[in-house]
């Protein structure tokens, strides 16, 4: 604890990695302010769900002390998994067996937002704080935010995610272009909306495979369903191909060219859903990154390491830089706030290496012209 006495700690972003470290440092008595861009708890819709995974996401909630409300809004099933080909056969299905629900869970990511936030001291997050730079005041740094405010604090964490502001102070490494670009869509109310859909679902995940595609296919516990596909394009792609991702006619239009030979049962989505539709570019940090620690400022979660999400790797891995970030900062074996950093940056980039192999060669896998093979093998 001497590392962090008497200092105040500013993480930067309200995100499950920054506000999971907010939660571990509070626990052992650290002062923490997190900034956090968004207006208030409930200032967007947020996306899909996510499975906690025991050794990473799981462990940092147990050493939360937040199981047991974990427990509580986890919904059992969501992980359940289709396989199917583009003519929507089903090639592998979860459902015709019981599985352990307890391994991977699933939880929505507002309920998990939200219990995250009521474990925080009040006051703990200060919402409509949008960071524009930093500045270091001799041994401090001061925070300019877009309200007009500023703030100063002895160290700075960065949980600001894939546009992270505070990276480039630490590293100019930037991430590259991993070759697939998603485009992201949501169905409210999606029994009525998208009934053949919803039934295929059951509560659970579908993986769509076919012609080096993907579409992915999550419920959520609010009656809706998300979905994402996944396709080979230009890094531009999204800025060059001249659609409007507001226009549901001009995406759906799209979606029929580019998934040419899908069955038509796949159209449901597109018809039934809440434009806009969202284009997401998806970039990999390089394996090899390194860097200098700094004293007092450091990063996690995306802001760290951003990869692909086709592991299911990038919360987990947010969640545990703020376990084990939260272990070096109080821990005795560290003897400043600078060694405790290096510690920890060195271990989370190993970390991050492995995860990203891992990702990069799912990634590849899942479109390429033996992905339900690859999938089959994955899960089976």
């Amino acid at each position: 604890m001497n590392n962090i006495k008497n200092k105040t700690i500013a993480i930067v972003g309200g995100g499950p990695g920054g506000l999971t470290l907010a939660r571990l440092l509070q626990i052992k008595g650290a002062n923490v302010v997190v900034y956090e861009r968004d207006t208030d708890r409930n200032a967007r819709p947020q996306g899909a769900t996510l499975d906690l995974h025991k050794e990473s996401g799981l462990k940092a909630i147990r050493d939360a002390g937040l199981i047991e409300a974990f427990m509580a809004n986890y919904r059992p099933g969501a992980d359940r998994l289709r396989i199917m080909d583009q003519n929507a056969n089903i090639i592998s299905d979860d459902h015709t067996f019981e599985s352990d629900e307890t391994f991977r869970p699933e939880i929505d990511r507002g309920p998990l937002q939200n219990l995250l936030l009521d474990s925080l001291q009040p006051g703990t997050v200060v919402w409509d704080s949008k960071l524009i730079s930093l500045t270091p005041q001799g041994d401090l740094w001061r925070l300019y935010f877009q309200n007009g405010q500023s703030a100063i604090a002895h160290m700075v964490i960065a949980a600001d995610g894939a546009n992270s502001k505070i990276r480039s102070y630490i590293t100019p490494i930037k991430p590259f272009y991993s070759g697939i670009t998603v485009l992201e869509g949501a169905v409210h109310n999606s029994e009525t909306a998208s009934p053949k859909i919803h039934k295929l679902l059951n509560g659970g995940k579908i993986f769509a495979l076919g012609n080096e595609k993907s579409l992915i296919i999550s419920s959520k516990g609010d009656g809706s369903l998300v979905f994402y596909t996944g396709c080979k394009t230009s890094e531009d792609w999204s800025k060059e191909c001249g659609i409007n991702f507001a226009d549901k006619a001009q995406v759906l239009a799209w979606f029929k060219q580019e998934f040419a030979g899908w069955d038509p049962i796949w159209l449901e989505l597109y018809k039934n859903a809440d434009a806009p539709f969202v284009p997401r570019p998806q970039y990999c940090m390089p394996l090899d990154q390194t860097w200098e620690a700094q004293p007092n400022l450091t990063m996690l979660g995306d802001a760290a390491h951003l990869m692909p999400p086709y592991a299911g790797e990038g919360v987990n891995m947010a969640m545990l830089d703020a376990l084990e970030l939260s272990q070096h900062l109080t821990d005795n074996d560290c003897p400043n706030l600078h060694s405790a950093i290096a510690t920890y940056e060195k271990q989370m980039r190993a970390r991050a290496a492995e995860a990203a192999q891992m990702t990069m060669e799912s990634t590849e896998a899942l479109h390429s012209p033996k992905a339900l093979a690859y999938l089959q093998n994955v899960v089976g």
